[in-house]
């Protein structure tokens, strides 16, 4: 049953955060969650299997997050090169004529988005909930919801390919599908490094998470922006890979960048719908839900043996004192399946 609750939870937990939290998509389109769950919600699952079934962490998760963020924008609703897009020209802003005026601010802000927001921070925040890190779905379960993913990004791509009357150049599409790829491989070549940082406390993690991950969605919209969020990116995973973070550490980051999405929801309705009230509530509603899951993680769950960080070197405690012979723990990648977090 915990299992249960657990797929349900990050089914609906992915697109509510990746749409409704930031405010994308107001209260009045409600409704309109149970098509989304099965693309946010598939892939986000699937992430997480393919990444707890071979043994691999969070490093790799974002990084399979990434993919889906390029899948979803580029192959899927076509954000990336639409220049329309739902009201709006994300192309005018830093484009790259030799990638058909491809717009580097916006193309950073979805995958990113998709990645830490709408993949990852779901994912930690319910295995926290769960305690439990080890695969949730059987080969006929995962086949089935391989296949529900497929469907709901059929499902979006039609309603938007029809509501838009937008479909990419096949070059588009075929750049997006390699740049998918790539990321892929790199997922599954992340190595394990040396982590020697001790961790700050966890309420002070939980701050820094809140922090780092605001002043990366407040950048401007502009090259040096662009430029300023590669480079803090880059800063964070430096840090991020030089900490020997535990399970409750890395549920503290996610809860913090988790609230920048809550304020980052006003922002959005400040700029698209400043004069509908409903929006506003909603905004308030979706981010005291975030507030409730954040102190329901601080006092409840991450008691199981599993992945610690985004980039710690092993999952493993250290080495035993000269002499002394001690069982393997529970969850020992030696003793079980090899798995990484």
């Amino acid at each position: 049953m915990r299992r249960f609750c657990a797929v349900a939870g990050l089914l609906v937990l992915a697109p509510l955060v990746g749409e409704y939290l930031l405010g994308n998509l107001s209260v009045r389109i409600l409704p309109g969650l149970p098509f989304l769950v099965p693309m946010y919600g598939g892939g986000a699952l699937l992430i997480r299997e393919i990444a707890r079934r071979n043994g691999r962490g969070w490093a790799a998760i974002l990084l399979l997050g990434a993919a889906y963020g390029v899948i979803e924008a580029g192959l899927v609703d076509q954000s990336l090169f639409n220049p329309g897009f739902e009201g709006h020209d994300f192309l005018a802003i830093t484009p790259v004529p030799a990638l058909g005026g491809l717009s580097a601010a916006s193309t950073l802000s979805f995958v990113a988005g998709h990645a830490i927001w709408s993949i990852t921070i779901p994912i930690v925040l319910v295995e926290h909930l769960a305690a439990d890190r080890e695969p949730w779905l059987g080969r006929t379960a995962f086949t089935a919801f391989s296949g529900v993913y497929c469907l709901g990004c059929w499902i979006i791509y039609a309603e938007i390919r029809d509501s838009e009357q937008f479909v990419a150049a096949p070059s588009q599409r075929a750049g997006a599908a390699a740049a998918a790829l790539l990321l892929l491989g790199l997922a599954f070549a992340t190595k394990r490094t040396f982590a020697a940082m001790t961790p700050p406390p966890i309420w002070l993690t939980a701050v820094l998470g809140f922090v780092v991950s605001g002043v990366f969605f407040a950048r401007p919209e502009s090259w040096p922006g662009f430029w300023f969020g590669i480079a803090w990116l880059a800063a964070a995973a430096l840090w991020l890979s030089a900490t020997r973070w535990t399970p409750r550490h890395v549920t503290a980051l996610a809860a913090g960048a988790l609230l920048t999405y809550g304020w980052g929801g006003f922002v959005l309705t400040s700029l698209m719908e400043p004069h509908d009230p409903v929006r506003w509530w909603g905004n308030a509603g979706f981010a005291a839900g975030a507030v409730l899951l954040v102190a329901a993680c601080a006092v409840t769950g991450g008691t199981s043996p599993g992945p610690a960080s985004a980039a710690r070197s092993t999952d493993r405690p250290p080495p035993p004192p000269t002499g002394s012979t001690p069982s393997p723990p529970p969850g020992d990648p030696a003793a079980d399946t090899a798995r990484r977090g």
